[in-house]
């Protein structure tokens, strides 16, 4: 099996609880550095790469459960997950593949599927989505940049955010290939039917303004899952961890450390 690029931070430090990191469409993990520190003083981090972005290979075959397979073979046995867009529906997938492994799962800025249809209306438009799935075919680097665009429209902190994203996303750069199989993921992925086989408590997690994956589209998700528990970020957008960085420690630190999360509650 190809082998994709993690890091582990506080390798030694077993005694604390693993937390795997996976990053959203064509970004790497480079994303999480400004709130890796924090994340280092309750947990011993691992950040993956995903397939073809980052420091990790292409695989041959780019189908969501070939994904999820593939960063199950390079996390810990035992772990809580976190998933941000795109690697919330590889965490997803995971999940229902590999009962007992993932012992919370975080779903940040994720749905179970991104693309509407007549029984999913609170997601992005198919028409909309082709039509950048399009021209990520024809121009990557320019797709990437408005996608950087998109992802902080609505928050706070808008222009700080994108510059973090820019500088971060582009080097290195995924290739084209790993863009246009990250996006096919997206478009044609629809794991609702998958959703019962997810045991573990869940915290459906986003941003108040994301225009991605809506507030009311996060309190519908949550509710599916057989445990969850669901939050909005205040004034944040697609990326509340850039945006708000102490709130989502604390809503992410206070799920992960709760006994259990055995009732679904929505928390404004």
């Amino acid at each position: 099996m190809t082998m994709l690029h993690s890091i582990t931070y506080d390798e030694a430090q077993i005694e604390k609880p693993n937390l795997v990191l996976l990053h959203g469409w064509g970004a790497h993990s480079g994303v999480w550095q400004t709130v890796l520190p924090m994340l280092r003083e309750n947990f011993r981090v691992i950040c993956i790469d995903l397939p073809g972005h980052g420091n990790s290979p292409e695989l041959a075959d780019n189908s969501i459960e070939s994904w999820a397979k593939a960063v199950l073979a390079v996390a810990p046995e035992k772990a809580i997950w976190l998933g941000w867009s795109l690697g919330g529906i590889v965490g997803q997938r995971a999940a229902g593949i590999a009962k007992g492994r993932i012992e919370k799962l975080i779903l940040l800025a994720s749905t179970p599927k991104f693309v509407a249809s007549a029984s999913w209306h609170n997601a992005v438009d198919e028409k909309t989505f082709q039509a950048f799935h399009a021209e990520v075919v024809r121009e990557p680097k320019k797709s990437l940049l408005r996608f950087i665009a998109i992802q902080t429209r609505g928050s706070e902190t808008a222009s700080e955010d994108s510059r973090i994203l820019r500088k971060t996303l582009l080097d290195p750069a995924p290739n084209s290939a790993a863009l246009d199989a990250g996006m096919k993921l997206l478009l044609e992925s629809d794991l609702r039917k998958e959703l019962n086989e997810i045991v573990c408590p869940v915290l459906v997690l986003g941003g108040e303004r994301d225009n991605l994956v809506t507030k009311k589209a996060l309190s519908i998700i949550g509710g599916l899952f057989m445990n969850a528990e669901y939050y909005d970020i205040k004034r944040a957008g697609h990326a509340p961890f850039l945006s708000h960085p102490n709130d989502f420690i604390k809503v992410l630190t206070d799920f992960c450390f709760k006994n259990n999360a055995d009732e679904y509650k929505e928390a404004t």
